[in-house]
């Protein structure tokens, strides 16, 4: 199976979690389109779910193939989400916000009762942290979270470039008007330590370490489909 196909099956695995009625949280990414593609064909043959979307472009995808949805306000609590990641470790620790939606998606996969992620198993890491690290910051202030970012890494051990992302030659902007650093630190040892010291600086809306989040690993390879759960 090539990458894509890979997407593919571990969405259409995902969606035997799916149950009718469901308030789902549906993610942003490649794989997590493939799994609204999927889904709408299902509530095209009669399944009832409302979908919150973690951005405007899944939302938009949503709307265009037909999957009803709403918003975190209309519902806070959701039984479901489902979404891709960029990289997966052993404990099902995640490094997502590729897609530049980690706020929203960090926001509904802690409103919802289970998260489920799918992935290809190119996903899969021992450590996390080759893919680089998105860190969504305040507008204000841009440089100096920058250097109070790159001074709470060093403290940890950590170096590497922490890119301004862009799009089209322009700062790339999130959902919620915020920017994103991309921090390409190559292996994070102590993520927990990572999130505790990102969290401490004031420019710091949100990052892309998801921890102890995961309920399932949905991972698609050449020799199937693999269900992972955290250990314990």
């Amino acid at each position: 199976m090539d990458a894509t196909t890979r997407k593919i099956e571990a969405a259409r695995a995902a969606l035997a979690y799916v149950e009718d009625g469901m308030r789902l949280g549906i993610g942003t990414g490649s794989t997590a389109e493939e799994f609204v593609r999927l889904l709408a064909e299902k509530v095209a043959d009669g399944l009832s779910v409302t979908g919150v979307p973690t951005s405007e472009r899944t939302a938009r995808l949503c709307l265009d193939l037909g999957v009803k949805i709403s918003s975190l306000d209309e519902l806070p609590e959701l039984d479901l989400a489902i979404d891709g990641a960029d990289e997966i470790d052993p404990a099902l620790n995640l490094i997502k916000g590729g897609g530049g939606a980690l706020l929203r998606e960090k926001i509904v996969a802690t409103a919802s009762k289970k998260l489920i992620v799918i992935a290809d198993e190119s996903k899969k890491v021992e450590c996390l942290g080759a893919f680089p690290l998105p860190i969504e910051v305040n507008r204000f202030g841009l440089a100096s979270t920058r250097l109070a970012i790159e001074a709470a890494a060093a403290r940890l051990g950590l170096t590497g470039s922490i890119d301004l992302r862009s799009s089209r030659d322009e700062p790339f902007v999130t959902d919620g008007g915020h920017m994103i650093l991309d921090a390409s630190f190559g292996r994070i040892p102590d993520s927990r330590a990572l999130s505790t010291a990102l969290f401490a600086i004031p420019g710091v809306v949100e990052h892309g370490l998801f921890l102890g989040l995961t309920t399932i690993a949905i991972v698609a390879g050449e020799g199937g489909i693999e269900t992972l759960r955290p250990a314990g």
